[in-house]
């Protein structure tokens, strides 16, 4: 799902509040509600207050929505939405059980809520019905079923139960029903989102190619007999370095670990082209913290690295470069390699590069990269045949939903 539909949904909830909110204001102001006191303060209409009011209290109904529709979701939402619509009780269910329930009642009304809910579900519709509750001191008369509904159809139900029979909690139990059915599929959409960024973690991995594991052990193997310390450091690179690629827990890390892994990673390359490999680090401390992608800056030197190294005979300089630039840290990876056809370089990102591993490397980072921060934050590629290739990155310092899980160690020294 793309930045688009989620701005669509969002706006699609927002008006939905927005209509609700308005109801609200102009039912109290028929009731008689007034504004404040000649010479006091000015806190709006009774219709804009109203308007806040409704805003508000959705506010803090939404993040445990976008969770799905839980147990402790519905829990934590379901005294909001109560007060959202001003009915005696509230309850909100999945296909088979209510999850939540705020009011008086349930011990009594739940199991008819379910039947209720069953034949709800047959028609996809919302619709009113008297509870035939036979008690006197229940207040629970009418209830209101409303669908939620998701990418995989109606999920469950909102149900509104009032004292008497009402068209306006019909409609309003209804329209708050939808916002719901918005923010859940909002969540599907951020699920689905952790599920692709999942699966390219997964691409990248397996993009560390056996020929590279062999390589490096047979580099570290040339080393037992000749020079064991330099054998065993390497090790010890490789461990560290394998350990950060395959770890399981975390969609996002620190500029920080991030070019730790790429020290590693380089050490490994070096100990395989000795001389021909020099490396250059020019580090901020400042960006250090600065949270990113997971391996999208690996994947980006592993590429300079094979055009300056492998499909070249020259010396090979890499330029590794992050520094300040005032809201975003601004990160350079640049080669004197044989460069690339940018008519090749579009059609690897366009997704028709042959299936090369360079390819995969730079298309997972480009679609990561623009899913995470937006199509105005891809990878700025300068290249051409023979001329080496400078890829450019800015990376926000701070972005809602990104937060590094790095295990807090310290951070390397530049």
């Amino acid at each position: 799902m793309t930045g688009a539909l989620l701005t669509v949904l969002a706006a699609a909830g927002a008006a939905l509040l927005l209509g609700l909110g308005w109801a609200g204001g102009h039912r109290h102001a028929r009731r008689g509600g007034r504004g404040e006191r000649a010479g006091g303060p000015d806190l709006g209409t009774p219709v804009e207050r109203a308007t806040f009011h409704t805003l508000h209290t959705a506010s803090l109904a939404a993040p445990p929505l976008r969770a799905g529709l839980t147990e402790d979701a519905a829990r934590k939402a379901a005294r909001r939405l109560r007060s959202l619509l001003g009915t005696e009780a509230l309850c909100l269910t999945d296909r088979q059980s209510v999850l939540a329930w705020d009011g008086p009642g349930a011990d009594h009304h739940e199991r008819r809520a379910m039947a209720r809910v069953a034949v709800m579900l047959e028609s996809g519709r919302s619709m009113s019905v008297r509870t035939e509750c036979t008690r006197p001191d229940c207040p629970l008369k009418w209830a209101v079923f409303a669908p939620l509904t998701g990418e995989d159809g109606v999920l469950g139900a909102l149900v509104a139960y009032g004292s008497r029979e009402s068209a306006v909690l019909v409609r309003a139990a209804t329209e708050v029903a939808r916002w719901v059915s918005v923010q859940l599929e909002l969540s599907e959409l951020d699920r689905s989102r952790t599920r692709l960024m999942e699966a390219e973690i997964k691409a990248l991995r397996a993009q560390i190619s056996p020929h590279f594991i062999f390589n490096s052990l047979a580099a570290i193997a040339s080393f037992v007999r000749t020079d064991p310390e330099r054998a065993r450091d390497l090790l010890l690179e490789f461990a560290d370095f394998t350990r950060y690629s395959f770890r399981r827990h975390g969609e996002f890390t620190t500029l920080a670990e991030e070019l730790r892994s790429i020290e590693q990673y380089l050490a490994l390359a070096g100990a395989r082209f000795g001389d021909r490999l020099k490396v250059t680090l020019q580090v901020a401390p400042e960006v250090l913290p600065v949270a990113l992608p997971f391996l999208c800056l690996q994947p980006l030197v592993e590429n300079a690295v094979k055009h300056g190294l492998e499909d070249s005979t020259e010396e090979c300089l890499i330029t590794i470069a992050a520094r300040d630039a005032g809201a975003e840290a601004l990160i350079t990876i640049e080669d004197n390699g044989v460069g690339m056809d940018p008519a090749v370089l579009r059609r690897i990102l366009a997704g028709e590069g042959g299936g090369s591993s360079s390819g995969i490397g730079l298309t997972n980072v480009d679609e990561r990269i623009r899913q995470v921060y937006g199509d105005a934050y891809g990878p700025v590629i300068e290249t051409g045949v023979g001329a080496g290739m400078k890829i450019t990155l800015r990376i926000p310092k701070y972005r809602a939903g990104v937060h590094s899980s790095w295990p807090g160690r310290q951070p390397p020294r530049y």
